[in-house]
């Protein structure tokens, strides 16, 4: 199972258009969103190519491969449109022998976590700043950054987990985290 992992789309079609790009560029069997899709929320400033209803529109056609979280700027009426579920506050991943707890982070975090077992992994997004850190026992909290608005002088960034490996990189191709397992 190969994955590409985004968060915080926050309705930029230009920064879904290049998930789905690399999606295909990158051979992925899956996609996983962690939330904050449509909106772009108070905290941040409006988004260059901000088009939520055209990020429906993209999104919708790759629904029978979408996994996603519901991050803070996701809502009840953000469901109505988009045809794949995004409402569960986490999921629950197995992937090759290895337990992921993939949340969007404004619930769950390091400071917060789910009840991790030794080992376990907690993915997530919404500090649009991408991180690998270990803590608790033998955990890890991984971080893609964000797809349309990066914090801390990052570039706009992206995950790929394959093979036990969650690899980070940019949209110009440099990688920026590995973490094998």
């Amino acid at each position: 199972m190969k994955l590409l992992i985004a968060s915080d789309i926050h309705g930029d079609l230009e920064s879904a258009n290049n998930v789905i790009s690399r999606f295909a560029e990158e051979g992925c069997d899956r996609l996983l969103l962690l939330g904050d899709i449509l909106y772009h929320g108070p905290r941040n400033d409006l988004p260059e190519h901000y088009n939520p209803k055209s990020v429906i529109s993209l999104l919708n056609k790759y629904r029978n491969i979408i996994l996603a979280v519901r991050g803070n700027c996701d809502t009840e009426v953000d469901q109505m449109v988009l045809n794949f579920p995004v409402l569960s506050d986490y999921g629950c991943l197995f992937l090759d022998g290895l337990t992921v707890y993939a949340t969007h982070g404004h619930k769950y975090s390091i400071d917060s976590p789910p009840p991790l077992c030794k080992g376990d992994i907690l993915l997530g997004g919404h500090t649009h700043v991408p991180a690998c850190i270990g803590f608790g026992d033998e955990n890890y909290y991984l971080n893609p950054g964000s797809v349309a608005i990066p914090k801390n002088g990052f570039q706009k960034s992206y995950m790929i987990y394959e093979n036990k490996c969650f690899t980070v990189k940019d949209f110009n191709g440099n990688t920026l985290l590995t973490k094998q397992f």
